[in-house]
């Protein structure tokens, strides 16, 4: 059996604190956020935590075999994606708090500590901005895939684990990982190994990659709808299911657009490599407004049943509560209010009253939809029912 290392885990927000309860499991972690300084909440906060924790970040750091850093590389909140972006100028991320934490670390680890930024950063930052703050310890780059709502599974189950190096090359650093790793690794999980630089882009473009699938067969969503006899589910299950040349089938069902707290902006702080190497052409921009549009064309489409519209769901993906950093629901909500005159409202109807339905979330479906409804179903799965009595079912994207 391995030996359990000891884990020092900065950043216990949202993705930090579940990540950090994880490695728990399988090795001594010890925990520490920027929230444990306040002295009348402190220990509330650091009881709610099921790993070792500390007051300060000397407990974090000091005698740890992996320091773990988890810190925020925020966006202003007008890019964050609930809203239409395409219009604003492209804006890297917000780095100065995890140089902060990282060059406070560094002065606290003892030498040789292996310090291991998993932010999400643009190709090339870690070199210019992040290693050279880094001294006494050992330096290495390792983003990780994990979403809200599933990061734990997302952790146990890791599709591949990212370690990025100097130079691109496995060194004792990287072997020290494989031990941090080895009890979440399970049958078809990879390690890809590669510069600073190779693993930021990995990271970012993974998240590009979904935004892109999404917003091409959110087109074929779009055509649909116009040109009519024609159901999205059929052309989206061909081509999930050409895997010779298509990639599989994850994100290829048509409906909303992506959103999350990764999502949307990556995709707006790509855009600044545009401006940066003068690539000629700025597919990320593209990929936003694509986004946008396919947000407006259903918000019309919700619109010309000229009622009011209840949006069931307000967080970013179903399932979550309170979550609504980039969400694509109220993007289409935006619309809504912006291209009609039409109230909006979410979750659930405030009266008794006819509405337009709007489906995102479908844990939030009312046990019986008002009488005389509209229920917009972009998942083209709900059919009449006692649920729907007195309703119309629209299908988004199937225009049989």
């Amino acid at each position: 059996m391995n030996r359990k290392l000891q884990v020092g885990f900065v950043g216990l927000g949202k993705l930090g604190k579940i990540a950090a309860e994880t490695i728990h499991k399988y090795h001594h972690c010890f925990g520490y956020d920027l929230y444990f300084d306040d002295p009348e909440t402190s220990q509330e906060r650091q009881d709610a935590v099921r790993c070792h924790t500390s007051s300060n970040l000397d407990g974090a750091c000091e005698d740890r075999d992996i320091v773990l850093v988890a810190v925020q590389t925020p966006h202003d909140e007008a890019y964050d994606g609930r809203e239409p972006t395409s219009h604003l100028s492209p804006k890297d991320f917000d780095y100065s708090h995890i140089k902060k934490v990282v060059k406070d670390i560094d002065d606290k680890v003892n030498e040789g500590t292996i310090i291991s930024v998993i932010s999400t950063m643009l190709p090339g930052t870690v070199r210019e901005h992040i290693a050279p703050l880094v001294k006494r310890g050992r330096f290495v780059y390792n983003p990780y895939l994990i979403a809200q709502g599933t990061v734990e599974y997302d952790m146990e189950n890791p599709e591949m684990i990212m370690i990025g190096t100097e130079d691109g090359e496995v060194n004792d650093v990287v072997e020290k990982l494989y031990e941090l790793y080895d009890p979440m690794v399970k049958e078809g999980t990879r390690f890809e190994i590669g510069t600073w630089e190779e693993i930021e882009a990995t990271k970012v473009f993974y998240n590009t990659f979904i935004s892109a699938k999404l917003s091409l067969v959110n087109m074929i969503q779009d055509v649909s709808m116009k040109i009519g006899h024609m159901n999205v589910d059929v052309v989206t299950n061909a081509l999930k299911n050409s895997s010779k040349r298509i990639m599989g089938p994850s994100y290829m069902t048509a409906g909303f657009g992506d959103g999350g707290g990764c999502h949307p902006r990556d995709n707006i702080a790509l855009r600044v490599l545009n401006e940066r190497y003068n690539l000629g052409y700025d597919l990320f921009d593209s990929i936003m407004k694509a986004r946008e549009e396919q947000a407006a064309n259903m918000a019309r489409y919700c619109l010309d049943f000229q009622m009011p519209v209840v949006i069931l769901g307000k967080s970013f993906k179903p399932g979550l509560k309170d979550q609504p950093e980039g969400s694509p629901s109220m993007l289409v909500g935006w619309y809504i209010e912006k291209l009609g005159s039409q109230k909006v409202y979410y979750d659930k109807a405030p009266d008794e009253g006819a509405y337009t339905y709007l489906i995102h979330d479908k844990g939030l479906m009312p046990e019986v939809f008002n009488p005389g409804s509209c229920i917009v179903d972009p998942y083209r799965e709900l059919q009449p029912s006692d649920q729907t009595k007195h309703c119309v079912i629209k299908h988004y994207g199937n225009s049989r």
